[in-house]
């Protein structure tokens, strides 16, 4: 563990009563007494603020495997489907986009039906989001646009950083506000999610949606390999099921949807084989740039048939690599605002 380690308590439900789950090497997963979430605890400071994702992440994210992966049309194939069947329009707010490759092809497959924009904690890959005209705003998610009530009387509080949500012409058009904001696999980073969800909320318009989608720690690779699953590892310290998803979500938001998705068999056989050994940026990237190669061969499709069917398979009974939530903004009273 880093020398600089934050403990912290269950992300879900705030208890701080927990029985040890798993130990793999230096990362500690706990299991919440009162809801049952699994997470990690201690965590590295860098994790938590996330230093790491500027430094040593950015090699990983801008990795010439990743960004060709990521900017394959069927990368988000799954996740465009999805987000166009509840938001067939409006303007879009993409949390830790990364490179922008979502962002990117969602304009790109509808030019006229959304305005975008995403943001990361890693400059470097907003950089390349931006060179491929991907919009994107820099600084700390949970101090956009929303005014601190500290500030009046902290000077050292800051500022908020406003972001280009306005009014139609004559203030007369929508209210201030995104359509949509989007996570696509960022909660189990986040040391502090439901933060991260109550921001989402408040930067929604009134029946805004949010997406979010999540490792399943109940899918079967979970269940087949345990703590030699690759992606049980020091970067995720948040590992959801359906149930904790919807434990977390389901206070400020209606939920509209649950889903699951993906399914990678080679993973499953590369963790199966070399006994859960850590895995390298470098072999991530090499291997999603692989299978994506695959989904995009014409003489794959049997296969791909194959394929869909056993994840479809899976999805039926919860067992599938990912779960996604999609969420409608509640209209809160008074005195409900402010509290998650």
């Amino acid at each position: 563990m880093n020398a600089r380690s934050i403990h912290r308590p269950c992300p879900v439900c705030g208890s701080a009563t927990a029985e040890p789950h798993w130990q793999k090497g230096d990362l500690r997963l706990v299991r919440c007494g009162e809801c049952g979430m699994i997470y990690a605890n201690p965590i590295p400071a860098d994790m938590a603020s996330g230093a790491f994702y500027d430094a040593a992440g950015k090699d990983y994210y801008l990795s010439p495997a990743k960004l060709e992966s990521d900017y394959a049309e069927v990368r988000f194939e799954r996740e465009l489907r999805l987000f166009r069947k509840h938001c067939p329009r409006g303007f879009v707010l993409d949390v830790g986009c990364s490179s922008g490759a979502f962002l990117f092809q969602l304009k790109k497959g509808w030019p006229g039906d959304y305005e975008i924009l995403g943001t990361d904690v890693s400059g470097p890959p907003l950089d390349y989001a931006e060179s491929r005209g991907v919009p994107v705003m820099r600084g700390d998610f949970l101090q956009m646009g929303v005014e601190k009530t500290s500030a009046a009387t902290s000077p050292e509080a800051p500022p908020s950083v406003p972001l280009p949500v306005r009014r139609g012409a004559g203030d007369q058009g929508p209210e201030a506000g995104f359509d949509a904001i989007t996570f696509w696999a960022v909660a189990e980073h986040l040391a502090e999610p439901k933060r991260f969800l109550e921001q989402a909320h408040a930067l929604l318009k009134s029946g805004g949606l949010c997406f979010v989608l999540v490792p399943n720690f109940r899918s079967l690779a979970v269940r087949l390999l345990g703590a030699r699953y690759r992606y049980v590892y020091e970067q995720h310290l948040n590992y959801f099921t359906a149930q904790t998803l919807t434990a977390l979500v389901t206070p400020k938001f209606e939920l509209l949807e649950t889903r699951f998705t993906h399914f990678n068999p080679v993973v499953i056989w590369q963790d199966w084989r070399d006994n859960g050994r850590e895995v390298s940026n470098a072999e991530r990237g090499a291997l999603l740039k692989r299978t994506t190669a695959y989904k995009q061969k014409g003489w794959m499709k049997p296969a791909k048939w194959a394929y869909r069917a056993t994840e479809n398979a899976l999805a039926a009974f919860g067992l599938a690599d990912n779960v996604v939530v999609v969420l409608k903004k509640r209209s809160l009273p008074p005195t409900e605002r402010g509290s998650f």
